[in-house]
């Protein structure tokens, strides 16, 4: 390992270690990191910034814009008034309707978005029924990392895949949407349990169902205007491949669009965008683009091909472990941009005809790990600083005690179905 490799994973190592030890806020510590990347001549500024996924930065900021606005229209009051009502004030209830509410909005959108939307409406109605937050967000948080992995849109290492393979959208569906199906009841079962005494009723039911939701919508004019920017955006999200624009730049023309017909406070629009959350992600872009510069991402997919001796099932499920250990603990893009082209080789020295399985064990490893950790998926972070900035907070080990040993539950699942189902 030359100099640059070794500084490139000290820096990383020693950034996460501060991260876990929660002495500094995150995005202080992804910066310094990024920055001694750049001073000890890791990366040159121009990498570092050729490093940052714009298209990320740009989906959160355009998303958190338009949700803003929507907030004023007392939309997500009226959501969780009425759901509140529906579940009769059941915590329990609430908190599997929400589960698989955002699975399913995370298939067909991005688990980024979906976070995006929920949390307000989550935050409303836990108030109202006098709950925590803290169990609904992590839930929802799984299921939708959980719900991305089924289709090719759902979360960005899928649509990587489907880049860089003739596997079609419908492929995706009938390979990893049952599995995504069986572990969203899977983790549906297990938190019900891990969460069973947060989820006391401590609000008089009464006055809930007393409430009027059709009073909280204050705006219904802007209310309207709101509504067809954001399907026209999610109509754009869904077609994003065949119109071959970036789902960044249909986020920034929705939220441009919403702003200028609006007629709401620009200033209090951007108030509302989580600055320290984008700049963390700008921060840890670069950090994973120093272990990718110094081969170091590239050194772990050769040793998973080489470890296996070249067998088709072997390797597929250690791709399906690997990615999900190291997804947990970085960002899974990089990591899965650096896997394609080995997986490709595999398949040219191997001779073997169909590499689909190891498409999806790589698809699978890399969505499904994201839940391991705080940091290990997009739709996390922006959960967890939601749920700092309403005033409750869950550390880096706290969220790792609970949601790694689920995660790897999850996994055990999807070895099994990997190993029945998808290997043939």
């Amino acid at each position: 390992m030359d100099f640059p490799a070794i500084i490139a994973l000290s820096v990383f190592i020693l950034s996460y270690i501060v991260i876990i030890s929660e002495k500094l806020h995150k995005t202080i510590i992804a910066l310094v990191g990024a920055a001694m990347l750049v001073l000890f001549g890791v990366l040159s500024q121009e990498e570092a910034v050729g490093f940052i996924d714009f298209n990320t930065i740009g989906l959160l900021a355009g998303m958190m814009i338009i949700v803003s606005v929507i907030k004023q229209t007392g939309l997500f009051e009226y959501f969780a008034i009425r759901q509140a009502k529906k579940a009769k004030g059941n915590p329990a209830k609430i908190l599997v309707s929400f589960m698989i509410i955002t699975a399913i909005l995370s298939a067909f959108l991005d688990n980024v978005t979906t976070i995006i939307v929920m949390v307000p409406v989550t935050l409303n109605i836990c108030r109202l029924i006098g709950v925590k937050p803290t169990p609904f967000i992590i839930c929802e948080i799984f299921a939708s990392n959980i719900g991305g992995t089924a289709t090719l849109i759902g979360d960005p290492p899928n649509i990587l895949i489907g880049s860089a393979t003739d596997l079609s959208f419908n492929d995706f569906i009938f390979n990893l949407a049952p599995i995504s199906i069986i572990s969203l009841f899977v983790s549906v079962f297990i938190f019900k349990r891990i969460f069973k005494k947060d989820l006391q009723q401590a609000n008089s039911i009464q006055e809930l169902m007393e409430m009027d939701e059709k009073s909280t919508i204050i705006n219904p004019v802007l209310l309207i205007k709101s509504f067809i920017v954001i399907l026209l955006v999610f109509v754009g999200f869904f077609l994003h491949g065949v119109l071959h624009i970036g789902t960044a730049s249909i986020a920034i023309a929705g939220a441009a669009i919403l702003l200028t017909i609006a007629k709401v406070d620009v200033e209090k629009a951007f108030d509302d965008v989580e600055w320290t959350t984008l700049f963390f992600f700008v921060g840890l872009f670069i950090l994973v683009g120093g272990l990718e510069k110094t081969g170091i991402l590239e050194y772990l997919a050769k040793l998973t091909f080489e470890s296996t001796g070249g067998n088709v099932l072997l390797t597929g499920l250690a791709i399906l472990w690997i990615s999900s250990i190291l997804s947990a603990f970085i960002d899974n893009i990089p990591f899965v941009a650096t896997m394609i082209p080995m997986i490709r080789t595999f398949g040219e020295l191997s001779g073997t005809g169909n590499i689909d399985f190891l498409w999806w064990c790589l698809a699978l490893g890399a969505c499904f790990g994201g839940n391991g950790t705080i940091i290990g998926a997009s739709a996390n972070v922006i959960g967890v600083d939601a749920l700092k900035n309403a005033g409750y907070s869950i550390s880096f080990k706290e969220f790792f005690k609970i949601a790694f040993p689920v995660m790897i539950l999850t996994m055990i699942v999807a070895t099994i179905y990997a190993r029945i189902v998808l290997y043939h």
